[in-house]
């Protein structure tokens, strides 16, 4: 947490405060992140105009480079060589527009030409800002869930390679799939009926169909409900997110299943919380 759902709120919220604003000054308060804020951060960012907001999994590329820029689509490839700030959010982390709070962990404060103020703040300090132009800084990073290459297809063939992995392990792995993470893949098996311990390989060409039919599904109605507010998140107008309150399963532990009743169980998969309906999902 955040997630894909809640990283392309703030993107969206971000966007219409930043886009064609330059940069004025950079404040870093903070500079022990998950990866270091890099002595030089302000000096690579002052004075660089914003030219798009995109995102790359659970990564918001803010694109500041000198040049004509190229079209920018969420969700697009990093690998066109053009300077990004990058943030992410880790599991704690706020990227907000307006005056940042009289409170602990705001680690960047940034100002631009028109008054306007950004603000991170990282109580658990897992999350990242830096500049690049270089895709790997990023990582290795699966497909986009929302964009044309995941299908059922694409999911079915990642089942064959890695057969002895649990269903709900695949969908989270980011190498493989971008962006998912625990609250949306229990709430994509519920929906496609798959127990999220079941091993890929026991996992029918219909059924890889389903998930991704489901992936696809439950992203976009939390997108549309800005997302999932547990915790500390909001989207970078201060807004909380409403998908919450329409999780089928997720955090639901003894609750009755809204499909057949049956209590939902909770398990530990992968070292995380697992929430599914012993009746529902085979």
């Amino acid at each position: 947490m955040p997630e894909l759902p809640e990283v392309e709120t703030v993107r969206r919220t971000i966007e219409p405060h930043v886009v064609g604003r330059r940069i004025a000054s950079v404040e870093v308060r903070e500079r022990r992140l998950r990866r270091p804020v890099s002595a030089d951060f302000a000096e690579r960012l002052v004075g660089r105009r914003i030219h798009s907001v995109a995102r790359r999994a659970k990564y918001l590329l803010l694109d500041v480079d000198d040049h004509p820029p190229h079209p920018a689509p969420t969700g697009g490839s990093a690998d066109d060589g053009r300077l990004r700030w990058v943030v992410h959010l880790g599991m704690s982390g706020r990227f907000c527009v307006g005056e940042p709070p009289d409170l602990p962990h705001v680690h960047v404060v940034v100002a631009l030409d028109d008054g306007t103020r950004l603000w991170f703040r990282d109580p658990r300090r897992f999350g990242a800002m830096f500049v690049t132009d270089r895709a790997a800084d990023l990582g290795t990073i699966g497909v986009e869930p929302l964009g044309g290459v995941f299908d059922g297809e694409m999911l079915w063939r990642e089942t064959r390679r890695h057969r002895r992995v649990a269903i709900k392990n695949l969908v989270m792995d980011q190498r493989i799939v971008a962006g998912v993470g625990n609250i949306y893949a229990n709430e994509a098996l519920f929906d496609a009926g798959v127990r999220p311990s079941r091993r890929a390989g026991r996992v029918t060409r219909a059924e890889a169909g389903r998930i991704a039919a489901a992936v696809r599904s439950v992203l976009a109605r939390a997108i549309a409900s800005g997302g999932s507010s547990l915790l500390d998140y909001r989207d970078a107008e201060g807004n909380r997110g409403a998908f919450q309150e329409s999780f089928s399963v997720y955090e639901r532990e003894g609750e009755a299943c809204p499909r057949c009743g049956a209590p939902v169980r909770r398990s530990v998969i992968g070292a995380r919380g697992t929430f599914w309906c012993a009746a529902c999902q085979r």
